[in-house]
Order: structure tokens, then sequence, then C-alpha cells
């Protein structure tokens, strides 16, 4: 793989952002500075932790980097939990949101996976 752009779960993290920035316009414009900027950063680093950590040309600092988007993976969880629970959002774009950032979480955890078991394998003795 030549580039972050060719990963499969980079290219979900980008539909995810398009799909906060249209789910929280619609929140209420006294969040504007509150929940709507804190949601829409939470997905944005889900994508660009995925870019940057594969641009470190080293495994260990990838893992880390796949790490905090499994952080960040959360954040938008929860953040959309919280705009659905004050009314903010449909329950069926809620669910399309939710499915998407549990399928991003699964293919993280699957990359984090291969990556540890490369590197258990190069330094086996």
């Amino acid at each position: 793989m030549k580039s972050y752009e060719d990963l499969q779960v980079w290219q979900r993290a980008m539909d995810l952002v398009d799909c906060v920035y249209r789910l929280s316009a619609t929140f209420p414009p006294d969040e504007r500075f509150g929940l709507t900027s804190q949601v829409r950063r939470a997905a944005v680093s889900v994508s660009s932790n995925i870019a940057e950590g594969h641009a470190r040309n080293s495994t260990r600092d990838f893992l880390r980097f796949l790490s905090m988007s499994m952080g960040s993976i959360a954040e938008v969880r929860t953040q959309l939990l919280i705009a659905e629970r004050q009314g903010w959002l449909d329950s069926d774009d809620a669910q399309t949101a939710h499915e998407s950032t549990n399928g991003i979480g699964r293919m993280l955890r699957d990359l984090m996976k291969s990556l540890n078991a490369r590197i258990s394998t190069s330094t086996s003795p």
C-alpha cells in the first residue's frame, strides 16, 4: 500500500466526516461553539490520525495513532448520542451514524491486530 488514501478505514473515516458535518449542521445555533465544534473535530481526528500515523513510516507509531483514532471514534459516538438524547438528531440518522462508527471501530481494531501480529513476527527469534 502506497498511501493512507488506499486504506478502506481511512476512506470510511472520511465518509464519517461528511456525515457528521451534515448532521451537526442541524444542531441549534447556540451549540456552534459547543457540541457542533466538538463532534466535528473528533470526526476529523479519526481520519487525520490514520493519515499521520501512516506517514510516520514506523509500525509502532502507526499503531499509536490508530489508537488515538479509536479514542476519537468513541468521542464521536458519545457526542452523537448526546445530540440524539437532546432531540437534535432523528433516530434513523443517529442509527446510520452509529453503524458507521461501529464499522470504523471494527476496521481500526482489525488493522491494529494485523500490525501487532507483524511486529510480533518480526521480533520473534
